[in-house]
C-alpha cells in the first residue's frame, strides 16, 4: 500500500464519518477537522488491533486461525475488531463521542464498511473490498 492509497483510504474515512453524523446510529463528531483527525486516531488503533489480533496469530498457526475467525463469526469478526478500534477512538479525541458506547460503535462499524465501500467504489472506479 503506497502512500496514495493511504491518502484515499484516509480521506475516504474521514468523508464516511462525517456521512454517518447525519444517521441516527449515536455518532457525533464537531467538525470536519476532528472527523479528519478520528479517521487518521481510527486507521491507526485498527491496524493495531488486527496485526495483534489476526496478522501475529496467523502466522504462528500457518493461517488458520484467521480462516476460523472469519469462517466461524461469518465475516463479524472485522466489524467486532472495527467497533472496538472505534471504541478507543473515541477515547483519545475530543470532539469524538459515541452516544450509546460500544452498541453505537458496533453500528456505526457495519455502516462505516458499507459507506467506505461505495465511496471508494465511486473515487476509483472499481468495486471495494468491505473489510
Amino acid at each position: 500500500m503506497d502512500f496514495v492509497d493511504i491518502l484515499v483510504t484516509w480521506l475516504v474515512t474521514a468523508s464516511s464519518l462525517l456521512i454517518l453524523t447525519k444517521l441516527p446510529l449515536g455518532i457525533e463528531i464537531d467538525n470536519p477537522g476532528i472527523a479528519y483527525i478520528s479517521a487518521a486516531v481510527f486507521g491507526i488503533i485498527n491496524s493495531l488491533i488486527t496485526f495483534f489480533v489476526l496478522t501475529v496469530p496467523n502466522f504462528f498457526t500457518f493461517g488458520i486461525y484467521g480462516f476460523f475467525a472469519k469462517v466461524f463469526t461469518l465475516g463479524l469478526f472485522s466489524f467486532l475488531i472495527n467497533a472496538i478500534a472505534l471504541t478507543l477512538a473515541r477515547r483519545f479525541v475530543t470532539g469524538f463521542r459515541l452516544e450509546k458506547g460500544i452498541i453505537s460503535a458496533v453500528f456505526v462499524a457495519i455502516a462505516l464498511s458499507l459507506v467506505s465501500s461505495l465511496i471508494t467504489s465511486f473515487v476509483v472506479g472499481q468495486p471495494a473490498a468491505i473489510a
